[in-house]
């Protein structure tokens, strides 16, 4: 392994404060539910206000310039994704070497414990520090609503939605030391490091993809999870119990819901991008059908 490596893995799965890191209600910030739900109430009213204000402001629906802050949103966003992406992985790693000989007695496989944590588990350790920075970088993420309202002078009820729910699941996934949030975390990461390069990538004026990439990004996302949910149930009726079962439930139906506006709001966008496909469809056969008549 070289320096470089070496450091990489030092400071993403084996420095002493990922190591002993331990969610608490006293020690990490932002842990108690009057902060999660004050903080969404905020985040909500202030979209609402702010969509208020400029539409008594402006008149007019143009959009307002924003200068490079899509951009530097975007680029934060990818590199935070990578990082936690890079850091749950090794994390990961780390917690199977550490732990394997405890599992030869339950007979638990690693992709098991990814999907399925033991009853009892504590939200305390190395791949729970990268669970709390992503339940962190979800109000940064949230930050974009605002961009959106300022660039495009519309607010977004699916999105809103979308991000007060990612704020929420995360924050139960600490709570409760909920099953399935490793899966979850590496996916939407990984997922989102694409979205969010892509984004800075063509805020910077480069040429977009000949289709809509972000969106079929999140459709494979919304599978997956879909399929990793499946997973643990089964998980979770043929061991034994998984543990925070409970909130992976109420997780569950909360992702169904995104999930219905999600493809409500996808058929939509495609319903209008196949109309004028459609106009010009019929256009140039009712053009043949009068040249064949001529």
């Amino acid at each position: 392994m070289t320096p470089f490596a070496a450091g990489l893995r030092y400071y993403l799965s084996e420095h002493p404060s990922i190591v002993s890191f331990r969610w608490s209600h006293s020690q990490s910030w932002g842990s108690t539910w009057s902060f999660l739900f004050t903080s969404i109430g905020l985040y909500l009213s202030s979209a609402i206000l702010l969509h208020a204000l400029l539409l008594v402001a402006f008149r007019h629906r143009r959009p307002l310039p924003v200068g490079p802050l899509p951009a530097a949103h975007s680029l934060c966003m990818a590199l935070l994704s990578a990082t936690i992406l890079a850091g749950t992985a090794l994390s990961a790693a780390a917690e199977i070497r550490d732990t394997r000989w405890l599992w030869r007695r339950s007979r638990t496989t690693p992709f098991q414990w990814l999907l399925c944590f033991p009853l009892g588990t504590r939200a305390s350790g190395r791949v729970f520090f990268w669970s709390y920075a992503f339940y962190l970088t979800r109000f940064l993420h949230a930050g974009r609503s605002f961009i959106t309202i300022l660039r495009h002078r519309r607010i977004s009820v699916f999105k809103l939605c979308s991000h007060s729910a990612s704020i929420v699941v995360s924050f139960l996934w600490l709570e409760f030391t909920q099953s399935f949030q490793l899966i979850g975390i590496m996916l939407t990461t990984l997922i989102y490091t694409a979205v969010y390069a892509y984004r800075f990538w063509t805020a910077l004026g480069m040429r977009g993809a000949c289709f809509p990439f972000v969106v079929n990004c999140q459709m494979v996302l919304l599978g997956c999870n879909l399929v990793c949910h499946c997973g643990v149930l089964l998980l979770h009726l043929v061991t034994g119990g998984c543990n925070g079962i409970g909130a992976w439930l109420f997780n569950s139906v909360l992702n169904g819901a995104i999930m219905m506006l999600f493809l409500n709001f996808y058929l939509k966008v495609h319903h209008r991008k196949l109309k004028p496909a459609a106009g010009r469809l019929a256009a140039e056969m009712s053009a043949i059908v009068k040249d064949k008549d001529m």
